[in-house]
């Protein structure tokens, strides 16, 4: 077999999509516009190959020798069509066995977020898709939003009191690789991931008080105050801030909260909690 493509390499979900194929033996191509960063997490066991999804020039070289792609949208990339000439060097290369493609739980009935017009994309080209729709992931609260935690105790996210089926990034990371490691029979199909249990943000907060020996608390915001906080406090990125309003507005409406047992089913065994993710990333906090 060729090798796999790993765009978004250096990524959470694409970290751990190329540590497990490497361990299964796979020979990677860590896509990024880093090689440094490659480097770091991998030294030499993943090849490196320049990225980047704006620059056309850059898609030959990446897909030379490969036969699977894991995909991952840029968090920054709210504009879904700036994917689309990638995915038609995909489909013109012609020898893709399979797309993973990380999207998101209830892209499909939803067309507010970018992933919603990449998955119509794929179907609509005839490429050989394989789609991840996981949960919020676990890493968000150790990444964008442990600021807040590590300094004021605080969360603070637009979520209100809805739950969430919070997923580990090194699981979705784990299903990822498995499927693109023994394509077969994963064509044209869509797998919900999620974590064992949906929890509300105030039960992420007791647990992070529990493991972390002090007191973290919830705090509510609206969207709106979010998005400003995000992108005039925090400086964050406006188009990534943007989507991450989008998807805190769709938690609110319930659309985060289902469980599914796909992670189990096509894994064998079941997706880490809340609790240990909280226990494993202490350091974070």
């Amino acid at each position: 077999m060729g090798k796999i493509l790993i765009t978004g390499a250096t990524g959470n979900v694409g970290r751990y999509t190329a540590e497990y194929l490497l361990g299964a033996g796979e020979e990677v191509k860590a896509a990024s516009k880093s090689k440094d960063k490659v480097t770091k997490l991998f030294g030499n066991a993943a090849e490196y190959c320049e990225f980047d999804f704006q620059r056309p020039e850059t898609f030959d070289g990446a897909l030379k020798e490969t036969d699977r792609v894991f995909l991952m949208r840029p968090p920054q990339m709210g504009n879904p069509e700036e994917l689309y000439p990638f995915l038609d060097a995909v489909k013109k290369k012609g020898d893709i066995r399979l797309v993973v493609f990380l999207s998101l739980q209830g892209a499909e009935k939803n067309p507010m977020p970018p992933h919603h017009k990449i998955e119509k994309y794929m179907i609509h080209t005839s490429l050989p898709y394989c789609f991840m729709r996981p949960g919020f992931f676990m890493q968000n609260l150790s990444g964008v939003h442990a600021f807040e935690i590590k300094y004021f105790d605080r969360i603070v996210v637009p979520a209100g009191k809805s739950l969430t089926g919070f997923i580990d990034a090194r699981d979705i990371g784990d299903i990822s690789g498995m499927v693109l490691s023994r394509p077969e029979g994963h064509e044209e199909k869509a797998y919900e991931i999620t974590g064992p249990e949906a929890i509300d943000y105030y039960k992420a907060a007791e647990i992070l008080s529990q493991e972390l020996g002090r007191k973290i608390t919830y705090t509510e915001v609206s969207p709106g105050k979010a998005l400003y906080y995000w992108t005039h406090i925090r400086g964050l990125d406006e188009e990534y801030s943007k989507v991450m309003n989008m998807l805190y507005r769709l938690t609110r409406m319930g659309m985060a909260k289902t469980v599914t047992d796909d992670f189990e089913k096509i894994t064998g065994r079941k997706a880490r909690s809340f609790q240990e993710f909280a226990r494993e990333n202490r350091e974070s906090w």
